[in-house]
């Protein structure tokens, strides 16, 4: 863990091409001596630009929306670094700049997991599990965009809600025929599967908590019989002339 470290952040601004009247906000992370830029996206006039106060001057209601714009710019870069701090990580001011935007590990989300799994996994499990996996991938998607009305979730936002949410999302999904498609030992084999991907995750240090700690899969018993001699017999010798079967 790094105590004695400097660190600073200040804003700017910068002329783009073509534009003679307006200026480019940014920020400026410092740490030990090294600078990151974010650009924010953001134009001001050049007259409303205050370079020793490093915000905009005037009391417009454009120039006070802004300025508190850049007052929560720079209170989320202080928490991005009291995050890396407490967490015992590198903070540089690049990961600072990382963590802000969204683009490091503290920000992963489903579908980043999804895809590291799938793609690690299709080397070690068997097409048939693989083609599982695939499935439970298209209702987890389906329930992003039909139940929470997203393309996709940060990781550290599921939660034991998460699950059972979709777990009864599963239990209420029908097919074209508007018939239930799935059993619960089929709804528990989907949830097994989106478990061990957050087992994954959590092993990846990607979430800081198992949303699944407190859930229990519950699969029903049936006793399935043998099949007998003549049983076994029959299926031998049958002959379909349907190619597909």
């Amino acid at each position: 863990m790094q105590t004695n470290s400097t660190f600073a952040i200040i804003f700017f601004t910068r002329k783009p091409k073509g534009l003679s009247n307006e200026l480019s906000i940014y920020a400026r992370v410092t740490v030990n001596g090294k600078r990151s830029e974010i650009s924010l996206k953001r134009r001001v006039l050049v007259n409303d630009w205050d370079n020793n106060k490093d915000r905009c001057r005037g009391n417009t209601t454009k120039i006070r929306f802004l300025n508190a714009y850049l007052d929560e710019v720079y209170n989320q870069l202080l928490d991005c670094h009291k995050q890396l701090f407490e967490e015992g990580k590198m903070v540089s001011a690049n990961v600072i700049k990382r963590r802000y935007l969204g683009e490091d590990d503290n920000h992963k989300t489903l579908k980043e997991l999804i895809k590291y799994h799938n793609t690690n996994m299709i080397s070690v499990l068997k097409f048939g599990t693989m083609k599982n996996y695939y499935t439970t991938e298209k209702y987890l998607y389906r329930f992003l965009n039909q139940i929470l009305k997203v393309d996709d979730i940060y990781l550290k936002q599921l939660n034991y809600r998460f699950i059972c949410d979709f777990e009864q999302y599963l239990r209420k999904y029908k097919n074209t025929k508007k018939e239930l498609s799935l059993t619960n030992n089929g709804v528990m084999k989907h949830l097994e599967r989106f478990k061990k991907m957050i087992n994954l995750a959590f092993r990846l240090e990607w979430i800081p908590k198992n949303p699944f700690i407190q859930f229990q899969l519950k699969f029903n018993k049936f006793d399935r019989q043998y099949l007998s001699e003549r049983e076994l017999g029959l299926i031998e010798n049958i002959h379909y002339n349907n190619e597909r079967l």
